[in-house]
Order: C-alpha cells, then sequence, then structure tokens
C-alpha cells in the first residue's frame, strides 16, 4: 500500500503548487492555516506538508500569497501598488509598513521621494533581484504626518538652516532671512515646511514658527522635545480665560444633590512635589472588623462639560505630560491644581466608590456616589512609609503592621487609618497575584534638580508600601466600576465604556524569553492556561532578583508583554489578571477617566448607551498620545541623564555591564545609575565577537570575556547633548 492512503501517489512539488495555486484563487477573501490547507488538499504525509510549506514559502517570495502570522498565507490582493507609513532611519535603512499589517519592506534613499517618518505613502515592489531583500519605491506621498520640525538654527550671510533634532533629514531646510522671526544661529526654533523637496529641487523650505531659546538652555530644550513630538507647550489663552470664568462655589444643590464625607478621616497621599490632588482615600469603624473605604476621585466632569472650549483641548492633549523638571497638564491650571485638586482643608467634589470591607479586604457591599468631602491631611508617600515602618511595617515582604505591644496606640499622625489601609491593601494584593497578576516592580529614574533645570543628584526611586497602598485601592475601584458596566447577565448586551484591556503575551517573544532565560538556567512556560503562564513569569523575576541578570530579564520579559490600551471592546487585562478594568481614578491627567465619569453618570441616570464608534475613536487617540507622551518623557530623562554627566568628562566610576550588542557594551554607573555605552573600535587589546547565544563579547587571540553584569571601571568619554548620547570607555584600557 502506497505511503498516504490506498493507491493514492506521492504528489511531486509542480502537482503540489498547482492544487496551492487553484486552492488560494478560489479561497481569496480569507486567510488559511497550514492545518486548514493540509485538510483541503489532503495532504496527510509528513513529507508533503513539508513540501507544501516550502511551495508556500516561495509563493510569498514571488508576492503571490502574503504571510500572516506563522502558520497561516493568503492570497495577495494588493497587486504590487500598495499604500503604508513610511519609518526613516538615519542609517539610511528606510521601511515602509504595509496598511494590511504586513512585515515593513526595505526602501532604498533613491526611492524614498524624500519621506519622512509617519508619511502616509503609496508604494510599488519591485522586481525581487536575486540573493536581495524585498525592497519598495514610493510613488507619491498621500498625506504628511507633520508639517513642523524643531531643531537648531545656522544663520549665514544669505540665507539660514535648520539642523534637525536627530537629523531626519537627508538634505538641509532652507530658510529665507525674512522668515527668521528673530531667531539667531544656535537657537531652537520650531520650523514650519512651505515647501517640499522634488525632483528639480531636493531641498525643503520653511519659515520659523517659534524661536524657543538658545541651545543648552532648559526651558528651550525641554520645550523641543515638546515640539518634536508635535505636544503643546504653551496653554491656548481662550481655554484659560474660560477656565477663569468658572465658578468653583459649591451650590446648595450640590451638597443636596451629594453624600456628605466632610466629617470623615479622608487624607490624599502624593509624591512630594505634587500639585494636582486627584484621589483621596477616607476611613471610618462600622462596627468591630467592618471598615468602609471611600475612593473619591475629584469630580472634573462637574466643571469640564462635553464639547466645551476647555473640554475639546483636554481631547486633543488626551493626557498631561511629565517631563523630568516640570508637568504639562492636560487640564488649565486653575482647575487642575485648584478647582478639582483635593487640597487639604477645602470642600471639594468627588465622584466615589465607597467599599463595605472585612478584615480580610474582601468587599461585602459598595456603592458609587457623587459626594462632597473635606480632605484632613495632604501626606506624601515617605510621610506615609515612615509611620508604617515606625509600627513595624518592613518594606517589601508583604506583611502588615504587627498589633501594638500592651495595649498601647499606633505612633504617628492618622496611624491607626493608615495602618489599617495598609493591612487591607495588603489582601487585596495577594488575591491579585493568586488569580495570576504579574509582578513587575520596575524602578524609576529621577533626577534633583536646581532653580535653572540643571540636575544635581539621579537616583532610582523604588515604589514602597505607601505607593502600593494607594494602588490597590485605585485598582480596586477602577475594576469595580467597569465591572458595574461591562458584566451583565447572559443574553444582554453591556453598555458602551472605554476599557483599559491589556492582551495576553506574544507567543513569540515568550519564546524569545524562554530562550534568553535558558542561558542564565532559568525555566519559563510559553504555553499552557493563562495564570500558569503568568505564574511562570512571576517565578522568573522572584529568582532573578538580586542577581546581575536581573535588569536584562526583566527588559526581555517586558518586551514580551503586549502594550496596555483602551477600547470600547473588552478583552480583560493580563497584567493584572482582572476580566473588566478601567480607567476612573485621574481624570485631571487623563482624558479617558474623565470619559468614563460622565458615562457612569450617564448610565445612573437611566442613560441609554453612549455611541461605539464615537467612544472607539477617542479610545485609539488616547492611546496614541499617551505613548506619544511616554516618548517625549523618556527623551527628558536621556537629555537630562547625559547634562547631568557632562561636567564629569575624564572622571573614572565604578559599573556594572547592563547591556551587550554586536556593536558595544552598554555599562551603568552603580553610583548613580546612568547608562552609556563603550563602543565595541574602542575596545583595542583585541577583536571581539558577539557571542549571542551566551551573552557575552569573547576576544579572538587573548579569549578575554565581557559578560552581563560584569563589574568595570568606566571613564566618561564623551557627553553628546543634541544626540542625547553618552560614550564611555574602558578606564583599564586607558
Amino acid at each position: 500500500m502506497a505511503k498516504g492512503g490506498k493507491g493514492r501517489r506521492r504528489l511531486n512539488k509542480k502537482q503540489i503548487a498547482e492544487k496551492l495555486q487553484d486552492f488560494f484563487v478560489q479561497n481569496p477573501d480569507k486567510q488559511h492555516s497550514f492545518k486548514e490547507i493540509f485538510r483541503a488538499l489532503r495532504l496527510d504525509t509528513h513529507p508533503a506538508k513539508m513540501l507544501a510549506v516550502d511551495v508556500m514559502e516561495e509563493m510569498a517570495w514571488d508576492d503571490f500569497l502574503v504571510r500572516k502570522g506563522d502558520s497561516a498565507y493568503q492570497l495577495n490582493m494588493n497587486g504590487q501598488v500598495q499604500e503604508g507609513t513610511f519609518q526613516r532611519k538615519p542609517n539610511g535603512k528606510n521601511t515602509v509598513i504595509p496598511d494590511d499589517g504586513a512585515a515593513p519592506i526595505f526602501v532604498a534613499e533613491r526611492n524614498s521621494m524624500f519621506a519622512l517618518t509617519g508619511d502616509k505613502v503609496q508604494f510599488t515592489l519591485m522586481a525581487r533581484r536575486k540573493n536581495h531583500i524585498r525592497e519598495a519605491m514610493v510613488t507619491s506621498i498621500i498625506k504628511r504626518a507633520k508639517d513642523t520640525f524643531v531643531g537648531r538654527l545656522r544663520v549665514e550671510k544669505d540665507f539660514a538652516f535648520l539642523i534637525s533634532d536627530g537629523n531626519i533629514f537627508v538634505n538641509d531646510v532652507i530658510i529665507p532671512k525674512r522668515k527668521l522671526k528673530g531667531g539667531k544661529s544656535n537657537d531652537k526654533a520650531v520650523v514650519k515646511i512651505t515647501q517640499w523637496p522634488t525632483k528639480d529641487n531636493k531641498n525643503m523650505i520653511g519659515e520659523v514658527v517659534d524661536v524657543l531659546g538658545e541651545t543648552g538652555n532648559n526651558d528651550a530644550e525641554m520645550n523641543s522635545i515638546l515640539a518634536q513630538y508635535s505636544l503643546p507647550y504653551k496653554y491656548p489663552k481662550n481655554v484659560e480665560d474660560a477656565a477663569e470664568k468658572i465658578d468653583p462655589t459649591i451650590t446648595e444643590e450640590d451638597y443636596k444633590e451629594r453624600e456628605d464625607f466632610r466629617n470623615v478621616t479622608t487624607f490624599t497621599i502624593d509624591p512630594h512635589d505634587a500639585k494636582d490632588f486627584d484621589d483621596a482615600l477616607s476611613i471610618r469603624e462600622l462596627s468591630k472588623g467592618l471598615w468602609e473605604v471611600g475612593v473619591h476621585i475629584a469630580d472634573v466632569s462637574h466643571y469640564v462639560t462635553e464639547g466645551s472650549v476647555i473640554d475639546k483641548e483636554a481631547v486633543k492633549r488626551a493626557t498631561s505630560v511629565y517631563l523630568v523638571d516640570r508637568t504639562i497638564p492636560m487640564l488649565p491650571e486653575r482647575l487642575c491644581n485648584y478647582i478639582c485638586s483635593l487640597r487639604p482643608d477645602e470642600e471639594k467634589l468627588t465622584y466615589s466608590v465607597i467599599f463595605d470591607m472585612n478584615e480580610e479586604g474582601e468587599v461585602l457591599r459598595w456603592r458609587l456616589v457623587h459626594c462632597v468631602i473635606k480632605s484632613n491631611r495632604r501626606f506624601a508617600y515617605e510621610e506615609v512609609q515612615d509611620i508604617l515602618e515606625q509600627n513595624g511595617v518592613v518594606d517589601g515582604t508583604g506583611e502588615p503592621a504587627p498589633l501594638p505591644a500592651n495595649g498601647k496606640d499606633y505612633v504617628g499622625e492618622y496611624a491607626r487609618e493608615l495602618v489599617t489601609l495598609d493591612r487591607l491593601a495588603k489582601r487585596l494584593r495577594a488575591v491579585r497575584f493568586k488569580h495570576g497578576a504579574v509582578k513587575f516592580d520596575r524602578e524609576e529614574l529621577r533626577f534633583d534638580i536646581d532653580e535653572k533645570g540643571k540636575p544635581t543628584r539621579c537616583y532610582f526611586k523604588k515604589s514602597k508600601d505607601a505607593n502600593k497602598l494607594i494602588e490597590e485601592f485605585m485598582l480596586l475601584a477602577n475594576r469595580t466600576v467597569a465591572e458595574s458596566v461591562g458584566k451583565v447577565k447572559k443574553g444582554q448586551k453591556p453598555k458602551t465604556l472605554p476599557y483599559r484591556i491589556h492582551d495576553q503575551p506574544d507567543p513569540t517573544k515568550l519564546e524569545t524569553l524562554r530562550q534568553f532565560v535558558v542561558k542564565f538556567g532559568y525555566k519559563v512556560k510559553t504555553d499552557g492556561t493563562k495564570g500558569a503562564i503568568s505564574k511562570s513569569l512571576n517565578t522568573l523575576l522572584d529568582e532573578c532578583e538580586g542577581k546581575k541578570e536581573q535588569k536584562m530579564i526583566e527588559t526581555v520579559a517586558l518586551r514580551a508583554m503586549m502594550k496596555a490600551k483602551y477600547s470600547i471592546h473588552n478583552i480583560g487585562h493580563y497584567g493584572l489578571a482582572f476580566d473588566y478594568y478601567t480607567h476612573f481614578t485621574s481624570p485631571i491627567r487623563r482624558y479617558p477617566d474623565t470619559m468614563v465619569h460622565r458615562l457612569l453618570t450617564r448610565y445612573q441616570q437611566g442613560g441609554r448607551s453612549a455611541n461605539k464608534e464615537h467612544y472607539e475613536e477617542l479610545c485609539e487617540h488616547s492611546s496614541e498620545m499617551e505613548q506619544i507622551a511616554q516618548n517625549a518623557e523618556r527623551d527628558s530623562i536621556k537629555y537630562k541623564m547625559v547634562e547631568f554627566m557632562s561636567d564629569k568628562i575624564g572622571q573614572t566610576f565604578d559599573a556594572h555591564i547592563s547591556g551587550l550588542t554586536s556593536y558595544g557594551i552598554y555599562c551603568e554607573i552603580d553610583d548613580n545609575h546612568c547608562e552609556g555605552m563603550v563602543p565595541l573600535r574602542d575596545l583595542g587589546d583585541d577583536y571581539y565577537d558577539f557571542d549571542e547565544r551566551n551573552y557575552r563579547l569573547v576576544g579572538r587571540r587573548h579569549h578575554n570575556k565581557y559578560q552581563l553584569g560584569d563589574a568595570v571601571r568606566i571613564k566618561v568619554a564623551k557627553a553628546n547633548l543634541e544626540k542625547k548620547q553618552l560614550d564611555f570607555s574602558l578606564a583599564d584600557d586607558d
């Protein structure tokens, strides 16, 4: 009997190719997994299946098929002319990302039509040359991503140039001298392009729209970062004028319509330099072992009405932006720092989630209500941490304070309330991790800044028990209100609500993580239930804690995680192990929270479900603006790090290897956590190969090794503020 069934002959490559071609032409509208294809073509032997896979790879190479993921294909319906988004690289390795989600395609500079990052372009696929990667040619620029750019002015006798931040232009931007708006050489400026390059004239022509100040001036540099991402660095006057007209008076009607919490112990806990207090906690004992905990959130939507001038500006911004030395608020200062801010000893309007909880941290009852509160005390995290530790809390152990000895009371201002909240928060946290939440406790790089904006100290800030206390009650409030709308009886449709969603880890990236950690003797699950994978991730993070490879493993593990975003289509939050989750607790600094407040109020009043398309558009915009704000924040950290080290050229420091690549060694200084790179070309004692498998550099002649976590002595070689880049050399080599 022949293999693969009675009387059936083995198919050759040509026959399989014909069958595949017929199959895809007859089923053009959907993608097909290997399993579906093998079943449809009755390929039931391993050699036939492998031959089919090879043929499909060739068909994709010839652009007959489009690859979809690791194990599926679809007929290429796009032909050779497609649309996509252009990505420009300083090294000339430009790409275009097709709109259909296919892999990025290389675009040589001569075929780019001077497109810039983010531009929407039309392109054609070029004829494939033997042994060459696939290439595309831009045929037209459909829509420019932006028309204003930031850089340094160079003014000469007859005209001026813009030297862009990040060297994003191939050719200079020429500025006529009459269009300089008073800008001088070495000034940072925002320039609007008035004439784009053509075949005949490769230069762009622009005009200065704003002079930010002299290069190196702190305000000029921070505003440059904002302008580079098209983020606002000043508030429109008409919006500030509208905020000035808002009456902060709490009316008799307000008191009647709201629950009165003015006489309940209430306080805020925030960073020591915070000005916008958008959340407060209240606590009172209802009976022995039964506590009422209120999570009170600034009632922004009471003051900011939908469609108003202030609201339109808030929608546009979507989030506050936190640079190293400043906050660029979503709302005008009068609202975020005064009217809405839950300042101590002032009566304020809130939207609140009130929980009745037992000693185990279980929620017995809860209600969502509009309130009037009066905060008794404004705490900084450090003050709360001190009070907890004075009462026996050991940070990081997850254990609450023991009972005071000899019937004494707890020590410190509002100590009993704070110790109780800490105890309940730790119960909530333990349950969350038991249900599969992932433990990422990343440290944040912080700076102390002098009055001129110059960094005087650089250090890591770790989240302590006081931070986690607030975090757990905010998570509880966010989850509870999301469940109240999203969790409905079978057969019912939930009303529209923006959720904060977080998908399961990318399987390919999880496999990369597994292969990476096995080099250090660790294991991690890449398949199984959601809970099993998250438990395995937590075990890995616990096991590598304190080891030299910890930071790198955490970085690779984070890359395996999907990005959290906003959407009305709920899929749950993987990282927190919540089936329903939203953002309700920060409407002063996040627009989605304001949306959630409005919708919850509407639904409490019996209102109909809101328009899905409208709210999904707002969710997408908010997710995009959040990412842009994070990029700007990262750039400000890089800039301040380089600025902090710029007066230390030639000085030596103890450091450790924090990363290795084929082009250099990343080193983090032990004392201040600033990171720079030792270029491989500067290691003059040998020629080094990057051993990716074992994550080390090995010298060819002398077999010297550099491994992750190794202690090294470095010398600060260069501090390039324009590129936000630190270069080190190994002190032993000098």
